[in-house]
């Protein structure tokens, strides 16, 4: 029965609107209004964030596994006792080579899970001098072609390629400050030495852009088996970069080869889970704010149907009469409210496209470098925008038009005549 109705209702529902055009102007205005904004904040701030994270994923490899035990070895003493009531006390620990042993089957484990890429490394300390002047640094050995698809360092370098600690002899990548530091360039020779004095020459192949925490002011790359003969180490590493596929899946892969191989590995999320917790409470901050945005353009629908059922009162009587129901005059306010939200929601969204391109063309020099606003574009946050703004205004619409319905034919004709 409603729906044969409905075109009828829709059409009273806009009459009633245009002959209210000022109010109806101004609730859409309010809803557009509110719609633009949620999406300018909303997508500044979902982007900043997705860009935080891309570059928290991408600055370093997903898992990084070491030569640290996160518990001590049980003691042989606990191990043929385990349920006796053993205590072990003044036992000296036996002193162990550092370095990851057998680390090549642990390479291959984490070779063996699909698109992923594991790097092998060995970081150790040494001094650079040149003339009088020395500086400690933290070097690094690796494997260039594995490193370049684990890590960010080749897209940070400012000068040369880390393919160069190839083809070079005693190849070195450090950062521009130090070089800065040390008065050396692209090309130039230092003279390295080690914790156990063994000296050698290294040439710059390469400098890192200043600012990169991938690198630090203070560590350099070198070739992996470099860095094994300079700190007399020979076939030892001690840290694994891992990169996966599916960034999200570091966590429970990390826990897997930690559980069968026992050495330290930490997911992204380990290393991060200080930030990420700040980012969901940041996000309910977010969302909190702009829902707010939509409530208040919600009151402009409100305030229009309220009007509109208060100024029809005598309409309302009349249709009553006629044999309309009181569902029939409650649907009929709120589909005014649907018709002023709906149109909202299309003006809001123009507007809110004009705000991010404007954001979206801002330009801020950072680091010597031109950068933009990251914003997110994507249509999750237009939706969000219009369940939001059409439940609102369902809402505020519902709540006069219950008013309407309750209105008695009987009572407005007698007091009008």
């Amino acid at each position: 029965m409603i729906g044969a109705r409905l075109p009828l209702l829709i059409d009273i529902a806009i009459k009633h609107l245009a002959g209210r055009k000022r109010q109806s102007v101004v609730a859409v205005f309010g809803v557009a209004v509110g719609v633009g904004f949620f999406l300018a904040v909303s997508a500044l701030m979902v982007g900043s964030q997705n860009d935080f994270i891309t570059r928290l994923i991408d600055a370093a490899p997903h898992i990084v596994v070491t030569d640290e035990i996160r518990s001590p070895r049980p003691q042989p003493g606990t191990i043929a006792f385990p349920r006796g009531a053993v205590i072990l006390r003044h036992f000296k620990t036996r002193t162990e080579a550092r370095g990851i042993k057998d680390w090549p089957a642990l390479v291959a484990a984490a070779d063996a899970v699909p698109g992923t890429i594991a790097s092998p490394s060995l970081s150790g300390g040494i001094t650079l001098k040149l003339g009088g002047h020395e500086e400690a640094l933290g070097v690094i050995g690796i494997d260039p072609e594995k490193e370049t698809r684990v890590s960010t360092v080749e897209s940070n370098l400012r000068a040369g390629h880390l393919r160069d600690l190839e083809t070079t002899q005693g190849g070195l990548v450090v950062g521009e400050e130090l070089a800065a530091r040390l008065g050396v360039g692209m090309g130039d020779v230092v003279a390295a030495t080690s914790a156990s004095g063994a000296t050698r020459s290294l040439r710059i192949v390469g400098l890192m852009k200043r600012g990169q925490t991938a690198i630090g002011d203070t560590s350099g790359y070198v070739l992996l088996r470099e860095a094994q003969s300079l700190l007399e180490r020979p076939f030892i590493i001690n840290r694994i970069g891992i990169k996966l596929r599916d960034p999200y899946a570091a966590d429970p892969v990390a826990k897997r080869l930690e559980a069968r191989f026992g050495y330290k590995a930490q997911s992204w999320q380990e290393r991060s889970s200080d930030i990420l917790s700040v980012l969901v409470t940041r996000n309910v901050i977010m969302y909190t704010v702009v829902s707010a945005i939509l409530l208040v353009a919600s009151f402009g629908i409100y305030t229009a149907v309220s009007t509109s059922v208060s100024d029809k009162r005598r309409d309302i009587a009349i249709l009553r009469s006629i044999g309309f129901s009181q569902g029939d005059l409650q649907l009929v306010f709120v589909i005014e409210g649907l018709i002023v939200a709906l149109i909202g929601i299309l003006l809001g969204w123009m507007l809110g496209f004009g705000l991010m391109s404007a954001l979206g063309s801002l330009r801020f020099p950072i680091a010597g470098e031109t950068q933009y606003l990251p914003l997110d574009h994507g249509a999750r946050q237009y939706l969000i925008a219009a369940t939001a703004s059409l439940l609102a205004g369902i809402v505020a619409a519902w709540l006069p038009a219950r008013k309407a319905a309750r209105v008695d034919p009987v009572d407005i004709l007698r007091g009008a005549a």
